[in-house]
């Protein structure tokens, strides 16, 4: 068996190259050079130590990278904040490694228990590839949408409505709304063509964040990239429209929530589960009695009561928007898109 120091080493690797792949050249080369540190046992090793046990869909890598920019944005590393554009900093700079070496070496007592938080990435930009679900269900019922959300976070992608699509010379959504994806669409896209209403956003989370406080915001700040600043305008964005439209967020556990509103069936109305880059999180028997509640729901939905679920998860190259729609149940897949949203490639044929 390898090293407990060459397990994490290959975990930090392996994100490097999704870092690298999805825009971040700052975390990619951090990333790298923290795996050759755990590997000569170095600060970064001090640190993570202990953690080669971690189920492999903790996210390591990102826990411990947001446990640093959680400092940074605190304000209590400024060296390192000079090479972090979050801040104002200049990612480019020459002596970004040593700046992050000794701001790990510095803090590692306070980083090595941030380390132990979940990920929350409540990527606003992920809407864009689930778009296409939420309105498929309301073209194919005709009915207002109750929205259930498994690991919601801070409910961001539960107030999916508010935000406004853009694509070419169309678009979805309020027109004025503060937060606007554009160009996330390849050379197809969902039809833009139905009205949408939703009669109650709820969402469950082992921690759930509240955006309406420094602390939730900080949270949700320190788990963005720093180099990629379009998602930190879009986030901030969010954040002011989670003022102003109410959503309900419960601790719990994903597999007892789900199986509880479920039971609570509501008349006239299509109940939509979705998720997006959480059933990783889960324990192997809380993603297999989801599974089955949604089965056993799906086959007494009706016409008049109909259950979808909506899924955004890791695919074999990308993640895959699926959607299965009871009554019938079929899974079909909607369209592949990259981890935080763009881009989304739409692969549904609509008449």
């Amino acid at each position: 068996m390898a090293a407990a120091s060459e397990i994490i080493a290959l975990r930090l690797l392996r994100q490097a190259k999704w870092c690298e792949e999805l825009g971040s050249p700052l975390y990619s080369k951090l990333l790298c050079e923290a795996a050759a540190d755990v590997r000569a046992l170095g600060v970064c090793w001090a640190v993570l130590q202990g953690h080669h046990d971690d189920p492999a869909g903790s996210a390591l890598a990102l826990r411990f990278l947001g446990a640093v920019h959680r400092l940074v944005l605190e304000g209590n590393s400024p060296e390192l904040a000079a090479s972090y554009p979050s801040v104002g900093g200049d990612a480019a700079c020459e002596d970004l490694w040593p700046r992050f070496r000794a701001a790990v070496r510095q803090h590692a007592t306070a980083l090595r228990d941030l380390v132990n938080l979940p990920v929350q990435t409540n990527e606003v930009g992920r809407s864009a590839a689930l778009l296409g679900g939420f309105l498929d269900v309301v073209r194919r019922t005709g009915l207002p949408l109750r929205l259930l959300e498994i690991g919601a976070s801070a409910g961001l992608i539960l107030r999916w409505d508010q935000y406004r699509y853009e694509q070419g010379d169309e678009g979805w959504g309020n027109p004025r709304s503060p937060v606007r994806i554009s160009g996330a669409f390849g050379d197809a896209h969902p039809r833009f063509d139905v009205a949408v209403r939703i009669t109650e956003r709820r969402g469950c989370d082992a921690l759930p964040i509240e955006p309406n406080t420094e602390e939730g915001k900080l949270t949700l700040q320190s788990y963005v990239w720093p180099d990629q600043l379009e998602r930190f305008r879009r986030l901030a964005s969010a954040i002011d429209i989670a003022h102003r439209v109410p959503a309900q967020l419960d601790q719990a556990n994903a597999a007892d929530w789900i199986k509880a509103a479920l039971a609570a069936g509501v008349h006239g109305v299509a109940t939509v589960v979705f998720h997006s880059i959480v059933w990783q999180y889960l324990a192997p028997e809380d993603r297999a009695r989801i599974e089955r509640d949604m089965t056993i729901a799906g086959q007494a939905a009706t016409i008049d009561n109909p259950l979808a679920w909506l899924r955004f998860e890791p695919g074999r190259d990308a993640a895959e928007v699926h959607l299965q729609l009871w009554p019938g149940g079929e899974d079909r897949l909607l369209a592949r898109s990259g981890f935080h949203g763009k881009p989304v490639h739409w692969v549904v044929s609509e008449g």
